[in-house]
């Protein structure tokens, strides 16, 4: 019955926008399907493909957002205005506006709680660090973390030390051999080979 379900609201999500709350509950979708969803729904005002985008990430207005292609965003948050200008319009008795276009291009990530301001352009080729917040342009090729961000690295010296530092992990052999990012056939033994080299091969669990 469960399954008839998620098929159901599935459908009526992704073909007639209506029962998402029930979709999201009942089918769970991961980032994948999610970012599926918001492009079939014509959601942000440009999206690539390839894109993952986790259900807790906030969007304000994703009218002037645009995503390029492989783009990742893991509960992170983007803001398409300033908020303040109500109060500062009721205040002073002015009629002001602040608003502004978030534009991540191809193959970039923005980590967990990372905000992204409005007028923002980020990539191609480019991380932003869990909790960053970004108020300005983040070029190509870049990793930038902090508050507000900064360059940390550029994506080639990162992408090197990935390749060097998993090179010499026990189970690279098992990263090499996985379809994409996960191959259910091989995690038991990825994530036995993992916890006896986090925490050696004691059997009696840390109290």
């Amino acid at each position: 019955m469960r399954s008839v379900l998620r098929k159901l609201f599935r459908y009526l999500a992704f073909d007639h926008g209506r029962t998402v709350g029930l979709y999201r509950r009942f089918c769970n979708p991961d980032g994948a399907e999610w970012a599926r969803y918001l492009k079939r729904r014509d959601v942000f005002y440009a999206m690539g493909e390839h894109c993952s985008v986790q259900v807790n990430v906030t969007i304000t207005d994703p009218k002037y957002v645009r995503l390029g292609d492989n783009v990742r965003l893991t509960g992170c948050t983007l803001f398409g205005h300033d908020g303040s200008v109500n109060m500062i319009n009721r205040a002073y008795g002015c009629k002001v506006d602040r608003v502004g276009k978030i534009d991540i291009r191809d193959h970039v990530f923005i980590g967990h709680q990372a905000v992204v301001l409005p007028g923002v352009t980020i990539g191609p080729n480019a991380i932003v660090a869990a909790g960053a917040v970004v108020n300005r342009d983040v070029p190509k090729n870049l990793v930038v973390g902090g508050v507000p961000a900064k360059p940390i690295c550029s994506l080639d010296e990162l992408v090197a030390r990935l390749k060097a530092r998993t090179a010499e992990l026990p189970w690279a052999h098992l990263i090499a051999q996985r379809e994409g990012g996960f191959d259910p056939e091989l995690q038991d033994e990825l994530d036995r080979m993992r916890i006896a080299y986090f925490f050696g091969d004691e059997t009696t669990p840390a109290v």
